[in-house]
């Protein structure tokens, strides 16, 4: 049972935490109103509400005794002073129809305060209207043939507090809460841009000199944040540097090689050690590839489909089919982009005839699936043929131009852009490569 509950908290919480610090600050604030008010209206403004419309049904009923004592000259006297300093206008209406239809505010406190005094008083011979008049409340008392018809304040029977009360009560809370959320904003405001560079960092992107900021618990996330990422930095620049290296210095003896097999008098032998040495380069050309991708290069927004549509060109083939979305709009790294995509159609070209490329937007990332005809990949290989150098000793491992690296390549590419690439089988029978990149 508690644990369904707490579900159905979570799913209405709100999920950032601005919000979620702005309910804890704003619900006791709100709270604390709800009960004064309560308190207020109901042991205050009801009794004094109650108080005033008594003594005010006091006046009318003696004003109504008044009219039924026969002495006429009394009558006018006592009339003349209650217009005069109880501000009410008192008349008789002779030989008019008594209104039956009670007009009175079901919800109003002051209509059911009356209504209760009026009806202990006359029973139900009275009528009144405090809706017509916005400063006067209508008043008809059934008498003889006619009723005597009495104007008096609203005031006299509604306290003026009240409203002075709901304004006082209103203006500090509101005031509190629009304080709370300034203070709010500028403790998440930290928390938001550390959430910002470790997810932009996290997608390969260029981060700029962080500052850290905010309280001192999040200073010290934000510090040790920018330490790992100048520590991860660091290491994939002696990384690339290192592998450059490598490859820059195994070129000079594969030259020197190439020109002692030149002077060679047996051509088979020169032709197969040519072959070995072409290989080598292929291998260290692919291996430099490896490392200068994660070159800092700076992100920029590009339209994925036309991307794709300049890279597809150069391929000059009609075997190839787009099947784009509208235009996706999306921050990546190009080049990078662009050298994983063309390791995956060249593979795609390699191992089949037809190749189909499609884009398409979701909520929250972008899709491109790329389909071939090719024999495919083994199952229990999908995940092998990610790891570099690998090579499958089955039909797809049959191109001796490659050396392993195109899918490896292409995976780091993507992860370094917080993205995803899975293979699977295709519709084509061959092997779809499906890539997922963050909006």
């Amino acid at each position: 049972m508690f644990y369904g509950l707490n579900n159905v908290i979570k799913k209405i919480l709100p999920k950032k935490l601005f919000y979620r610090s702005l309910i804890i600050v704003a619900t006791p604030i709100i709270l604390l109103q709800i009960i004064i008010t309560v308190v207020f209206f109901d042991s205050l403004w009801i009794k004094a509400n109650k108080g005033m419309t008594r003594s005010l049904v006091g006046e009318i009923q003696t004003l109504y005794d008044v009219y039924t004592n026969p002495d006429m000259g009394q009558r006018q006297t006592i009339i003349n002073l209650y217009n005069k300093n109880f501000d009410f206008v008192v008349s008789f209406e002779d030989n008019k129809k008594f209104p039956r239809k009670i007009g009175e505010r079901w919800y109003s406190p002051m209509d059911r305060s009356l209504r209760r005094e009026l009806k202990s008083a006359f029973n139900y011979q009275y009528w009144f209207d405090t809706t017509t008049y916005k400063r006067l409340v209508d008043l008809k008392i059934n008498h003889k043939d006619g009723y005597i018809q009495i104007f008096f304040p609203k005031h006299k029977i509604a306290p003026s507090s009240a409203r002075i009360f709901a304004l006082w009560i209103t203006l500090p809370g509101f005031l509190l809460i629009m304080i709370a959320i300034v203070f709010l904003k500028n403790q998440t405001r930290p928390i938001v841009n550390l959430a910002r560079a470790a997810e932009k960092f996290g997608k390969g992107e260029f981060v700029k000199e962080f500052r850290p900021s905010g309280a001192l618990e999040i200073r010290q996330a934000a510090y040790e944040f920018d330490k790992m990422r100048k520590r991860i930095t660091v290491h994939l620049n002696q990384r690339s540097e290192m592998l450059s290296g490598i490859s820059h210095d195994l070129r000079t003896p594969l030259t020197r090689l190439k020109l002692q097999l030149a002077f060679l008098n047996q051509k088979d032998l020169e032709k197969k050690m040519g072959e070995d040495i072409e290989e080598m380069e292929r291998m260290l050309n692919e291996y430099l590839e490896f490392s200068r991708h994660q070159k800092s290069e700076e992100t920029e927004i590009v339209n994925i489909n036309s991307v794709i549509k300049d890279l597809i060109k150069k391929y000059e083939n009609k075997s190839i089919h787009t099947h784009f979305d509208e235009d996706i709009e999306i921050n990546i790294r190009t080049n990078s982009i662009k050298r994983c995509l063309s390791n995956l159609i060249d593979n795609s070209l390699a191992y089949g005839k037809k190749v189909e490329i499609l884009t398409k937007k979701t909520l929250n990332s972008i899709k491109i699936i790329i389909d071939d005809n090719g024999p495919g990949i083994p199952e229990n290989e999908l995940q092998n043929v990610m790891k570099p150098f690998y090579r499958i000793d089955k039909s797809r491992g049959q191109n001796k131009s490659g050396v392993g690296l195109g899918l490896s390549i292409a995976n780091d590419i993507i992860r370094a852009h917080g993205g995803t690439i899975v293979l699977n089988k295709s519709p084509l029978n061959g092997l779809r490569v499906k890539i997922s990149l963050p909006l």
